[in-house]
């Protein structure tokens, strides 16, 4: 079970979530983008090292 304080109304957390969201996604941003960066790097690596290497064989 879970006790919550009895003197807190909340307003503090409440502000300091406000202020968390008013910065924005960045880091849901930036895992999306890393995501991206490996997947063309795969992609780069399986053309250049599958596809090119077989058809200048």
């Amino acid at each position: 079970m879970i006790l919550e304080p009895m003197d807190s109304d909340g307003s503090a957390d409440q502000q300091r979530v406000d202020a968390i969201v008013a910065q924005g996604p960045r880091g849901a941003f930036a895992v999306a983008g890393l995501a991206v960066a490996i997947v063309m790097a795969i992609w780069l690596a399986f053309y250049v090292l599958v596809y090119l290497a077989r058809r200048g064989g």
